[in-house]
């Protein structure tokens, strides 16, 4: 699948997606500034997370839980990891074994331990305001 969107179209991307996800475990790729938070912010809502998804980016990972405080999602920013050893560290596989949806921005600096049925998005910039992803399959 091949979406080219702007933001004001981002809750319909998120809607496709979540749909067309063959697992609850998804990489998304792209360089910085690409929208990968916006786009897990985005797809997080619409699972029906409470309250404002944010950036891991220095907490490595964020929880997310619905109304009934039931979590929902993690979401993994492993930017400032600078080995695979550190996401053993911070419990990963407890995670991946989870029922909760897991969304990784940066996950190649831990893609010798993902799942094999993990998705991979790719994001990519075509211009200030639009954003041109990829979903294998």
């Amino acid at each position: 699948m091949k979406i080219t969107y702007t933001e004001d179209q981002i809750i319909d991307v998120a809607k496709k997606l979540i749909a067309a996800f063959p697992s609850k475990i998804v990489c998304f790729h792209g360089p910085m500034g690409a929208g990968k938070t916006t786009l897990i912010k985005a797809i997080v809502k619409e699972l029906g997370v409470v309250g404002d998804a944010s950036s891991p980016t220095f907490g490595i990972v964020n929880e997310y839980q619905d109304e009934n405080e039931h979590i929902l999602a993690y979401h993994f920013d492993f930017y400032r990891l600078n080995d695979e050893n550190e996401a053993y560290d911070l419990g990963i596989e407890d995670y991946f074994n989870s029922d909760a949806w897991i969304f990784m921005e940066w996950a190649e600096k831990v893609s010798n331990i993902l799942p094999e049925d993990t998705t991979e998005i790719t994001i990519s910039i075509v211009d200030k305001m639009t954003r041109a992803l990829v979903l294998p399959g």
